[in-house]
């Protein structure tokens, strides 16, 4: 059925459907373990589902403010500030929002328009190029080094013009895992100072970081964090990646923008969940344990490959190993996924849609989020191909 005359005028013409939902369905399609997209195959907390019921039952179902709930906005300021040391204002430069991409999107939204240049690092999260490309922007691209995933400071001053709206940054790093470090920060500190430029930083996983490495998050750097929206998410710290609640803290005068844009996009977010996570940040127990947590499973997932024939790269955050397949076959990354999971029945992501170019570096993305029954059976199947 098609009742239009002419074609559709569209703003993502060479955008298609995002990788995780093409390889989540092929997992489904073939009945194949997924370790593709990036969610726990373990239960959420009781006593925070039991939270939300009670808030259900307590009426609190209707509209929150716009910001937010405004115990959960100074909950996440006192925790900023434990954790970080910055004083953010929970009535001025905190908002509540309906998951990190909605955070990320309206973030791009309300700061970028037609003309304005925004770099992103690649293999970038797959939401930030298109964010820009909807609101009329220009990406420009710059290359994490190839396998370690470092930044290469030498080529950023290049791509920096006097329409360079916003710089986007990720760490712990989806999809590699790396880890921007206390240099990296200081480098980006020099390279934007008395400029105009923006920082996004997409800190998502900051509690999800290794080794007893420190995550760098803009808060410890008071130059940076005075440009700078940083973006969190409750789905990624308390394992309910369903429920899409997340939150940005900025300066006032960028929040009073992105509030601008919030308000025509959602509005507001759910309004018990809120309250009960209100309730879970009150207690750092809660998050503070999740690095520990995480390299647990990483290193058993990894012990458990170790003597396959993929080669395992550094994971220092996040929940996802990146497995190189160069010695197995050279096929393209995106073929071999699929047949994995249609001939092995185990599902991954490649990285190439991570590129602009779809940079084919023979590299996969695994979850390790998961029981360790499941990971049990994905190093089995790992091992025999």
């Amino acid at each position: 059925m098609n009742s239009l005359t002419g074609p559709i005028n569209t703003k993502l013409q060479h955008v298609g459907t995002s990788v995780f939902a093409v390889m989540a369905q092929v997992a489904t399609e073939f009945n194949a373990l997924n370790l593709s997209q990036g969610f726990p195959d373990f239960e959420v907390s009781g006593e925070l589902i039991a939270k939300i019921n009670t808030y259900m039952k307590k009426g609190y179902n209707q509209y929150a403010p716009l910001q937010g709930v405004p115990r959960l906005r100074e909950n996440i300021a006192a925790k900023a500030k434990k954790e970080y040391g910055i004083s953010y204002d929970p009535e001025k430069e905190i908002n509540i929002t309906a998951g990190a991409t909605q955070a990320i999107y309206t973030a791009i939204a309300s700061t970028t328009g037609k003309g304005d240049e925004v770099i992103i690092f690649e293999p970038a999260y797959d939401s930030y190029a298109p964010s820009v490309m909807l609101n009329s922007g220009t990406v420009k691209y710059a290359q994490l080094t190839c396998p370690d995933y470092r930044v290469d400071w030498e080529q950023l001053p290049g791509l920096i013009s006097n329409r360079t709206r916003m710089i986007i940054i990720n760490s712990p790093h989806n999809p590699t895992g790396s880890v921007l470090a206390k240099e990296d920060m200081q480098k980006l500190e020099k390279l934007v100072r008395n400029t105009n430029i923006i920082i996004l930083s997409d800190e998502v996983y900051e509690h999800l970081i290794f080794d007893n490495i420190r995550h760098e998050s803009i808060c410890l750097y008071p130059e940076l964090a005075a440009r700078s929206f940083v973006i969190g998410s409750f789905g990624k710290t308390y394992h309910a990646t369903g429920w899409k609640l997340g939150y940005v803290l900025a300066p006032e005068d960028l929040m009073k923008e992105f509030r601008k844009s919030h308000q025509f996009i959602v509005f507001t977010c759910n309004t018990p969940i809120q309250h009960a996570i209100a309730d879970f940040l009150e207690d750092e127990s809660t998050y503070k344990h999740l690095g520990q947590f995480y390299q647990q499973k990483r290193d058993y997932f990894s012990d458990r490959v170790k003597d396959s024939r993929f080669r395992i790269l550094p994971s220092y955050g996040t929940y996802f190993q990146a497995l190189d397949y160069s010695s197995i076959s050279e096929e393209y990354d995106y073929d071999f996924a699929k047949r994995l999971t249609k001939e092995f029945g185990i599902a991954s992501i490649p990285l190439s849609p991570f590129y602009n170019k779809n940079t084919d570096n023979k590299i996969l993305r695994f979850c390790f989020a998961k029981k360790e029954e499941t990971l049990d059976k994905a190093a089995t199947i790992l091992c025999k191909i």
